[in-house]
C-alpha cells in the first residue's frame, strides 16, 4: 500500500497517508461492526476506499465513505466506481444513510454520478446517499 501513499502525496493528497498511519497505529483499522476497507488490485494496489460508522453522527444508522483514492494511471477504468459500489453494498447491511466529505470538484461529480446528493446533507459532510430505496 505504501506506493499508493507516495503517489497520492505527489498529487498533494494527504488523506491516503492519514489512512495508512491510522491503520498502522490502530486508530482506524476498519474492523468494527459495519466497517470495511476495500482494496482494488491490478498486480499492484490500484485503489482504496473505506467504510466507517460516521464519526460525526450521533446516529448508529449513518455510515461514512472514507479515503477513496485511485492511482492516477488507473483512473477512468471504473476502479473507483467498483470500490464505492462495494462500500455501498456493504453499507446497506448496516446503515440507512451514507455520508462523505470532499472539496474536490471532480470527486463531487463522481459521487453525484453514483447517486449521492448534496441536498439535506448533515453537518461535516458534503454528500449523502439514502440506502433505503423507499425515500431519499
Amino acid at each position: 500500500m505504501y506506493p499508493l501513499v507516495l503517489e497520492s502525496e505527489k498529487e498533494g493528497f494527504r488523506f491516503v497517508r492519514r489512512l495508512y498511519d491510522e491503520y498502522v497505529n490502530g486508530a482506524n483499522r476498519f474492523d468494527r461492526d459495519g466497517e470495511a476497507l476495500f482494496v482494488a488490485h491490478t498486480g499492484q494496489i490500484a485503489g482504496i476506499c473505506g467504510l466507517n460508522q460516521d464519526p460525526y453522527s450521533l446516529l448508529a444508522s449513518v455510515g461514512r465513505v472514507r479515503r477513496l483514492y485511485v492511482h492516477p494511471d488507473l483512473r477512468k477504468f471504473g476502479v473507483g466506481r467498483r470500490l464505492v459500489s462495494g462500500v455501498i453494498l456493504e453499507a446497506k447491511r448496516f446503515y440507512a444513510t451514507l455520508t462523505l466529505r470532499t472539496d474536490n470538484p471532480v470527486a463531487d461529480q463522481f459521487y453525484r454520478g453514483l447517486g449521492f446528493s448534496t441536498v439535506h446533507v448533515p453537518e461535516n459532510a458534503t454528500h449523502r446517499l439514502s440506502l433505503n430505496s423507499d425515500n431519499d
